[in-house]
């Protein structure tokens, strides 16, 4: 069963109970990446039922191909970067917990399973000059590993746009913060 755009509860729970039942079903959403799709099928559902959805999709769910275009620098279009998630065991699992935070690292740990990072797609397409360094970083989950590869004039942008600056380091979990802000506010 093919299902278009799983915008709203009532298609996304619809997508979940044929999967229940048997049935193969491909779905599409707008999403960036796996942890991401994971997440908008789950908050779909009102709060009350996020764990039953959470469990619905931990046992249907066989994988995640989320698709990006990038634009070339190398000739004229665009080309499809893609993450992989392949559903296992650890998978269901941490679905079932609801800690999407989580499927980066299987991800990556998966790769001799089929499993592919976006961040590293996108590496791939930097390091054969596919793609500009601009291009991954705008793509990139995590911008800091693509920031050292911007022209100086980019350091502002990479900034504005999630980058950490060199002289700033940030404690794990604190993504809107420098510890160096921190201190400051202290301080006055």
């Amino acid at each position: 069963m093919l299902v278009g755009e799983m915008r709203d509860l009532e298609t996304i729970a619809l997508a979940l109970t044929a999967a229940e039942t048997g049935l193969l079903v491909f779905g599409t959403l707008h999403t960036n990446n796996a942890r991401k799709t994971v997440d908008r099928m789950v908050d779909a559902f009102p709060a009350d039922r996020q764990p039953q959805a959470r469990t619905m999709l931990a046992n249907s769910l066989r994988g995640v191909v989320a698709q990006l275009l990038l634009k070339r620098s190398d000739r004229p279009g665009r080309i499809a970067v893609n993450e992989i998630l392949i559903a296992n065991a650890a998978v269901a699992a941490i679905i079932r917990e609801g800690a999407t935070h989580k499927l980066q690292d299987i991800i990556v740990s998966g790769r001799a399973q089929g499993m592919q990072f976006m961040d590293d797609a996108i590496w791939a397409l930097l390091e054969k000059g596919i793609v500009s360094p601009h291009e991954a970083f705008m793509k990139a989950i995590d911008k800091s590993r693509f920031k050292p590869f911007l022209s100086d004039g980019e350091e502002a942008l990479a900034d504005a746009a999630g980058g950490i600056r060199n002289d700033e380091k940030r404690p794990p979990g604190n993504l809107s913060r420098p510890v160096g802000a921190r201190a400051q506010v202290r301080a006055r």
